[in-house]
């Protein structure tokens, strides 16, 4: 799939509102989508009448790799994050292959990154709601959070917070994930397969 260079890139990261939830495993795509408005030195505002917050800006050196981006992180909670980023996916113009969903995949070692373009939802409520919405030919950065110890419940594994142990590294797992994104809008998905499928 080829995408429109002059169009705008909405990366949504995944997760859930509230305090809570901030540094559950589930809630990693809040993190590297965070990280991004910080780089572009931005704050996320409520937008409008979609159940979202958003920031817009531009990745990229300047010249023709420098693209529009629109960051968002839906306020609806995650199963039903699709219906707040179609109505800014509307409201944007943005092409469905211009649309990147930031998430934690339970089949992937913890840190490992894979970006892919399309492909089924795994199970994970996020990804289920965005296609329902929008079909599924939208990218992926897949961030792994491992698989639940012994018999732990997947639901239970997600909605906690990340290790101590796995603490002292997330800060730079975040920031590989955030370049990743990066690299993908900027030089496309195969460029940023090859450098951080790993």
């Amino acid at each position: 799939m080829t995408t429109d260079p002059s169009a705008p890139w909405l990366i949504a990261g995944l997760g859930n509102p509230g305090p809570e939830y901030a540094m559950n495993r589930h809630n990693v795509g809040f993190m590297v989508a965070d990280l991004l408005a910080q780089r572009m030195g931005a704050r996320f505002k409520r937008a409008g009448k979609a159940q979202a917050q958003v920031v817009e800006g531009r990745v990229g050196p300047p010249g023709p790799l420098n693209r529009r981006v629109i960051l968002v992180k839906p306020m609806s909670f995650m199963n039903l994050s699709g219906g707040p980023v179609n109505a800014l996916r509307d409201f944007y113009k943005v092409p469905v292959g211009n649309i990147v969903a930031v998430h934690d995949e339970l089949d992937i070692d913890y840190g490992t990154l894979r970006l892919k373009l399309g492909g089924g939802d795994n199970g994970h409520n996020g990804l289920k709601s965005m296609t329902k919405a929008m079909g599924s030919d939208y990218h992926r950065v897949r961030f792994g959070i491992g698989r639940p110890p012994g018999r732990m419940p997947v639901a239970d594994f997600v909605l906690r917070d990340f290790s101590s142990a796995e603490r002292k590294e997330l800060d730079y797992f975040v920031d590989r994930a955030a370049d990743a994104v990066e690299c993908l809008v900027i030089e496309g998905l195969e460029r940023a397969q090859g450098t951080y499928n790993s």
